[in-house]
């Protein structure tokens, strides 16, 4: 697999056709590649909802129809399935037991020490964004994007196109799906689908600072 020509191709999406869906082979990749995205700690404080009927897209894009959200309406409302990335409010002890009780469930635990062991450094590091840096809400969404950037690479790959969109309204897509209730908070959307002739930034050049300007070797 050559991942620099797929990276080069891809593109951020500005309008789908709606009559083209995702298959569902394919779907169930796109999955698996949410589910499997990395995170601190393996923390994984997350929740994704994946949006493919008309009424559920409809309900995501209440959040995307006014004055600068409002272009972005019609990507949620044309794309095969729409995901709403989702971050959790807490990261609370009983979040950190079933973390510790899947991976035991899983077999990642030759002994009761080396699960001692993850126990005592996840609760280190967890602690110190809960106490010391106070930062815990913004270190929990940090991990969303790590599986917002697995999500587009993953669907460049199998020739699917993609728009990672912020600009919606969280606090009405909060109450729209009742996330607060579910101790969650909407971070980033992305769409999916295939483009339409109407896509225009399918056809411009990318545009990047130059390798050198960017990146640095010691």
């Amino acid at each position: 697999m050559d991942i620099a020509r797929i990276v080069l191709n891809r593109h951020t999406c500005k309008a789908y056709d709606a009559a083209r869906k995702i298959p569902a082979a394919q779907v169930e990749q796109l999955k698996t590649l949410l589910r499997y995205s990395p995170s601190s700690i393996n923390s994984q404080p997350w929740h994704f909802i994946i949006a493919s009927s008309e009424a559920g897209k409809a309900r995501i894009a209440k959040a995307a129809q006014q004055g600068a959200y409002a272009s972005n309406g019609p990507k949620i409302r044309d794309a095969s399935h729409v995901v709403v990335f989702c971050a959790r409010t807490a990261m609370d002890d009983a979040h950190l037991a079933g973390l510790l009780a899947q991976e035991d469930a899983d077999g990642r635990y030759p002994t009761p020490e080396s699960k001692a062991a993850q126990s005592k450094g996840r609760s280190f590091y967890t602690g110190l964004h809960r106490y010391e840096a106070k930062d815990t809400q913004q270190w929990m969404e940090k991990q969303v994007y790590l599986a917002l950037g697995t999500l587009l690479l993953g669907a460049a790959a199998l020739e699917i196109d993609a728009t990672p969109i912020e600009g919606f309204d969280m606090r009405i897509l909060n109450e729209e799906l009742g996330l607060r209730e579910q101790g969650l908070t909407s971070v980033v959307l992305a769409t999916l689908g295939y483009r339409s002739v109407e896509d225009f930034n399918a056809k411009l050049p990318k545009s990047r600072f130059p390798m050198e300007q960017v990146i640095s070797e010691l």
